[in-house]
């Protein structure tokens, strides 16, 4: 049943939606997903330390969802100021930063308590650094604000949009046999269409998918970067939530969320590998070039996030800052860092993870 772009959304279809979702093909591509996001989850498990991983992907998702919504930074610019030193911090980069304190945030509050509407609340507050309120008043819409063309208009009026939101919990808790995934694909959709935030619903809706995978059971930690899907096919991402408004294309959007869940999780843990062979190679380096530091601890420390500072070492319990700095200074000059001044501070860069992070492409 097609609906008017131009009237408010008011009778969103129920949850789940009337027709057959886990078709052949769905059936067939939620296996390979599944499969992939297992590989992931066994090999992030089997880590000696996954703090890369928490670190790093956050980062990059951010990045990734900020992006989707228009809101640009650099990854170099991103994992600078993630470090703390870098003070010249551009809106759209504090943006991003709040966006991995969001995630965050969603994740050590799923022990207390379910996801719910108060967890898109809170999620979306902590993106905007204020206060997130559900829409009260007309007027919202999605497509050109030059020209004021509509493409989809979301229900108006609070107490409709949280009877929506209120069918979305259930939804997401029910006991359904859909295979989590596809309700994940459903449920991203469905928020979206309610948009129940003046701003931030895109943001809040990626990061709420990486929670849902996590209360399902299917991942640990949060460490899948599907935004990096969405963002590469952005109009098609946006043209099958369309579809499925329009013409209850549900197939094409399953699909594609579920190539993403394969893709983002394949190209994980092929960070995971290679990053884990760098870091030995790293330790084989640092023995031979400096025998008298403590390679393996180093190593390991190295390998938690690109840009480090003598407080890392210090905090980490390995040495004092003079002693710190002096072993770093020391990589430097072995070539296994690179020093960098950034404003009074000095960071040093472990070149071989960021080369590793910034050109490993997505798979098809």
């Amino acid at each position: 049943m097609s609906h008017d772009p131009q009237r408010p959304y008011q009778d969103l279809p129920p949850l789940p939606p009337q027709t057959e979702l886990e078709t052949p093909l769905v059936l067939k591509k939620t296996v390979a997903a599944s499969r992939a996001l297992a590989r992931l989850d066994g090999a992030c498990k089997r880590l000696p330390d996954p703090t890369m991983l928490i670190n790093l992907i956050p980062l990059l998702e951010a990045q990734a969802s900020s992006e989707i919504e228009n809101i640009v930074t650099t990854n170099d610019e991103l994992f600078k100021a993630a470090t703390g030193t870098f003070t010249n911090i551009s809106p759209q980069t504090k943006e991003a930063l709040r966006y991995r304190e969001a995630l965050r945030g969603g994740f050590d509050s799923l022990p207390e308590h379910p996801i719910t509407t108060k967890t898109a609340l809170e999620v979306c507050s902590t993106i905007h650094g204020r206060p997130a309120r559900i829409r009260n008043t007309p007027g919202t819409y999605i497509g050109n604000p030059a020209t004021k063309e509509r493409t989809y208009t979301p229900p108006e009026g609070k107490d409709t949009i949280l009877r929506h939101m209120s069918n979305w919990e259930k939804f997401v808790h029910s006991q359904t046999d859909l295979d989590p995934l596809v309700l994940m694909a459903v449920a991203h959709y469905q928020f979206e269409a309610i948009h129940p935030f003046y701003d931030g619903n895109g943001r809040t809706g990626r990061i709420l998918n990486l929670l849902l995978l996590i209360e399902k059971g299917l991942l640990e930690l949060p460490i899948i970067y599907l935004s990096g899907h969405i963002l590469r096919h952005k109009e098609t991402y946006y043209d099958l939530l369309n579809q499925v408004t329009r013409e209850e294309a549900w197939e094409a959007w399953i699909l594609f969320m579920l190539a993403g869940v394969e893709s983002t999780a394949t190209w994980t843990l092929n960070i995971v590998e290679e990053t884990d062979r760098l870091r030995l190679s790293t330790l084989e380096k640092i023995r031979e070039s400096s025998p008298r530091l403590p390679a393996t601890e180093l190593a390991q420390l190295l390998f938690t996030q690109p840009y480090l500072r003598i407080d890392n070492v210090v905090d980490a319990g390995l040495a004092k800052r003079q002693t710190a700095s002096s072993w770093l200074n020391e990589l430097s000059e072995n070539g296994v860092l690179i020093r960098e001044k950034i404003g009074r501070h000095v960071v040093f860069v472990n070149h071989l993870l960021l080369d590793k992070l910034f050109i490993t492409e997505l798979p098809d």
